[in-house]
């Protein structure tokens, strides 16, 4: 087992750098050219020159990767003489746009994105893997059919129209949330109301989508694994049903469903860009679209990709160790 997570673990070290490079690389080679967005429309050669070299892009682009990844753990500086300024470690750029060192943006919006994903990701399993085991032990049966017109309904909807219409007919139709305070974020060490009060919503609009797709994967999974010699066996011994779900179906069905969970969660930290738009969440998804749209802003748009693909392959590791503790049949040798 600890052969297996140490090579998993320089795994994952070299994917992430081989991610970073590959993205790093692809918008380098972008036909935009950050030192003339950063000083406006009338600029003149010369102060668009003296940006390319405060901003590091004067120089070849191997030494500007290695300035970049060396700056993610020792820091960077920009500029030279009295012009000069740094951002400390880990250092993911400096925004020409918003004067800000990029690692102070996905500070201030990582923890808003951290609250939207860990709330629905518990409320979805919650909803999702109750009515798909409900659905299962009563099969061709009300539940069931409670359950499907569920995932029907659910799965039709995508987030922007289901998001919207609990926002317009529920919130401000009921005075729930006033519209001023929709996406202000307070930290739950500081209010846990009121921010209660700003994610309850969000929470409600990603669990109704994902729980939907994950009341069908438990459903057929559960039905799938009952089917089971072992199971057949543990019935055949005198076993009830219940012990039987708890301690032998449960730990093989969800294995799969741990790690659907684990990408969809993984995908929700690199940013949950609709949801967040919808109730005005200023998320690391707002901050990357606004990136791309608004003011192309290289270094943010290059972090948040690296943080996006960080967070799934960390999340593909985890699920992988969790595999050998949740089924009993897989042991890692």
């Amino acid at each position: 087992m600890l052969k297996y997570i140490g090579r998993r673990l320089v795994y994952t070290v070299i994917i992430l750098i081989l991610v970073s490079m590959s993205v790093y690389l692809i918008f380098s080679v972008l036909p935009m050219d950050p030192a003339a967005l950063s000083c406006g429309v009338h600029c003149k050669p010369y102060i668009i020159e003296a940006n390319r070299h405060r901003l590091g892009l004067d120089i070849p682009l191997w030494q500007q990767y290695w300035n970049f990844a060396h700056g993610i753990f020792a820091g960077r500086n920009y500029g030279t003489g009295s012009a000069a300024f740094s951002c400390p470690a880990p250092s993911f750029g400096y925004s020409f746009t918003r004067h800000e060192c990029v690692t102070n943006l996905l500070r201030d919006a990582f923890p808003v994105t951290l609250s939207l994903a860990v709330g629905s990701l518990i409320l979805w399993l919650l909803l999702g893997v109750s009515l798909g085991v409900l659905a299962a032990r009563f099969k061709h049966r009300w539940p069931d059919r409670l359950a499907t017109g569920f995932v029907l309904v659910g799965t039709s909807l995508p987030t922007f129209i289901s998001g919207l219409m609990l926002l317009l007919f529920v919130v401000i139709k009921f005075n729930l949330v006033s519209p001023l305070d929709l996406g202000r974020w307070v930290s739950p060490f500081d209010d846990p109301f009121a921010w209660l009060k700003t994610f309850i919503w969000p929470w409600i609009t990603l669990a109704f989508a994902y729980a939907a797709i994950y009341t069908r994967l438990t459903r057929s999974s559960v039905i799938e694994t009952s089917s089971e010699d072992y199971i057949r066996t543990a019935r055949a011994k005198g076993l009830r049903e219940k012990t039987i779900l708890r301690k032998h179906t449960l730990r093989a069905a969800l294995a799969p469903i741990t790690t659907m969970a684990g990408l969809d969660f993984a995908g929700l930290l690199g940013g949950a860009i609709i949801t967040e738009q919808v109730f005005n969440l200023p998320g690391l998804g707002r901050l990357s679209l606004r990136a791309v749209l608004s003011d192309y802003d290289l270094p943010t748009i290059v972090a948040t990709t690296l943080l996006a693909a960080a967070f799934v392959v960390i999340m593909n590791l985890i699920v992988d160790l969790l595999y050998a503790f949740i089924d009993p049949r897989v042991r890692v040798a």
